[in-house]
């Protein structure tokens, strides 16, 4: 693998739930401090891919090789996630997998993100996303870390059914 060959984007499988807690983990750690410390080892996060991720969404790896540089979890029109390593953002790949989800979902796309993640709110800006919504993070609604987040929207093709 040389670091010149282009990432591809596939579909992801069960034997990639190990690389893809990794990607997650250190993602969030590296470029959301401001979230609570993790309590779940990397064990758990496996099993939360191999138990609830994989199997109720569908999820896609950008890889170069056999090493996986990003994910994408699409569940119905929802983007719940998207997370890369933290050495390959701003390069295209983001992009790449943002480009995969869209395609399963041309008729547009929802995605909450915490307010304090400028990067990704600019991103996501970038690539057509508008804002509806704000919450403190706190009631039925809210996310698991209690923080500020927002939702975004990509309204999705024209045309498209």
């Amino acid at each position: 693998m040389t670091a010149t060959q282009p990432p591809t984007v596939r579909p992801a499988s069960s034997a990639d739930a190990a690389q893809l807690a990794h990607v997650h983990r250190i993602s969030r750690a590296v470029t959301m401090p401001y979230l609570p410390p993790q309590v779940r080892d990397h064990q758990e996060v496996t099993r939360w891919f191999e138990e609830v991720v994989l199997p109720t969404s569908r999820v896609w790896v950008a890889v170069r090789g056999d090493q996986v540089l990003g994910y994408a979890a699409l569940k119905g029109d929802v983007l719940e996630q998207l997370y890369l390593r933290p050495e390959v953002r701003r390069r295209g790949i983001g992009t790449l997998l943002l480009d995969e989800v869209r395609r399963h979902s041309p008729g547009g796309l929802s995605l909450r993100v915490f307010q304090w993640n400028t990067d990704a709110r600019a991103f996501y800006a970038h690539h057509g996303f508008r804002l509806l919504a704000t919450s403190d993070g706190h009631g039925p609604e809210g996310n698991m870390e209690r923080l500020p987040d927002a939702t975004l929207r990509w309204p999705g093709r024209a045309g498209a059914a």
